[in-house]
């Protein structure tokens, strides 16, 4: 199997090519920004930038045996459109601050498999992330034999902590204020 290539029944998730840079870069626009850069040639510009380090990450990575990081797009099935990304994500933060994760490295940043997802807004609410989050860990942890896998988020996106429930993450807060990203960890442990 290709780990960067997975198909479940109503998606496929495969490596991006330069053609889907018009699209990603309106997903990842609307989801993460205001939509105002869609068409800002600077913006666009740096989209193709992180595409094609994305494109060259899932060729070269695996070259080397290192872990596949980086995103993949997600397509339906039945038309074959990009309809959103996702991924492994190398996480390095400061998980000792969650007393729930168990790490005992008091001030030091530890390093983490995470991942990624998003989906365009005109297909959310559809169960597309969490179809291709679970593709993703079905493969890390019968493949790789990750003991676990995290995703972290803030408090106020809760279209992401659902998805994290529906994958069977179990949710932690993290009782410091900052950092604003890791008020939420979702963590899932290989029980196979």
């Amino acid at each position: 199997m290709n780990p960067a290539h997975f198909e479940t029944d109503r998606i496929i998730i495969r490596p991006f090519v330069e053609d889907d840079l018009q699209t990603i870069h309106r997903i990842l626009d609307q989801t993460f920004g205001d939509g105002m850069n869609i068409a800002n040639e600077s913006a666009l510009r740096e989209r193709k930038s992180w595409l094609q380090w994305s494109i060259l990450s899932q060729e070269w990575l695996p070259k080397m045996d290192q872990t596949p990081y980086g995103d993949r797009a997600v397509l339906l099935k039945t038309t074959n459109q990009v309809i959103g990304s996702v991924g492994y994500v190398p996480l390095r933060d400061v998980y000792w601050q969650i007393p729930e994760l168990d790490i005992a490295s008091h001030g030091y940043a530890t390093p983490e498999v995470g991942l990624f997802w998003v989906i365009d807004p005109l297909h959310q609410r559809r169960g597309y992330a969490t179809e291709a989050a679970q593709a993703l860990i079905d493969h890390a942890f019968k493949h790789w034999r990750l003991a676990r896998i995290l995703a972290t988020t803030d408090d106020s996106n809760v279209a992401s902590q659902a998805v994290m429930r529906k994958l069977g993450m179990r949710l932690t807060r993290n009782p410091l204020p900052e950092p604003h990203w890791l008020q939420v960890v979702g963590e899932l442990e290989n029980t196979g």
